[in-house]
């Protein structure tokens, strides 16, 4: 079954609409991630607004982005109440987690966050410890791709292997040697998933 479709059964408008928010901190690939999901969506069709937002962050500092991938137009890229979250350090948990939609999705990295949010229990959460399996694979900066692949998996969207396949679009040149290692945390973030069924 293809996620629009999915998606269109759940919605008696017969639309489809998810506003995601990936947050953490200056240098863990968060607006990557973001550009990553908003390209793929994009290149099946269907209707992407992704705002980044750095504030005054340096390395280190939060940031965060807003993807909503729809089959119909998008009145704003602003996203207040998101269907989904990828989190990815406490300070951004803290930040979002309240925001996040009744039967929203949860996704965070466990490597950096101890214990499980506090959420309603009509929240989905997911804990992934997306840095050990980076590390594992031997690029701590790969992080962000695991997140990104389980959150592909859980939410039944279009699949690691699309996501990949648009990476060599979203990376930049210099940075196509890391195209393998990228590759294969999406992988193993969707792996995690079903291991987790």
């Amino acid at each position: 079954m293809s996620w629009v479709t999915k998606y269109e059964m759940q919605d008696t408008r017969n639309e489809f609409y998810e506003e995601v928010v990936i947050a953490g901190f200056g240098g863990q690939g968060v607006m990557l991630a973001g550009k990553l999901l908003a390209h793929t969506a994009m290149k099946r069709g269907l209707e992407v607004t992704y705002m980044p937002s750095y504030g005054a962050e340096v390395r280190g500092g939060t940031a965060n982005c807003m993807v909503i991938i729809a089959k119909n137009k998008i009145a704003s890229p602003l996203v207040s109440r998101p269907d989904s979250l990828i989190i990815m350090n406490k300070a951004s948990l803290s930040k979002f987690a309240s925001r996040l939609k009744a039967g929203g999705l949860l996704i965070f990295n466990s490597s950096l966050i101890d214990g499980e949010p506090q959420l309603p229990d009509t929240i989905e959460i997911l804990a992934v410890p997306a840095d050990d399996i980076a590390l594992e694979l031997g690029n701590l900066k790969a992080a962000n791709m695991v997140a990104l692949g389980a959150y592909l998996q859980k939410r039944g969207l279009f699949g690691s292997d699309a996501a990949a396949d648009s990476l060599v679009d979203i990376l930049a040149k210099r940075h196509h040697r890391t195209l393998p290692v990228n590759t294969k945390a999406l992988h193993r973030g969707a792996e995690y998933v079903v291991s987790r069924s």
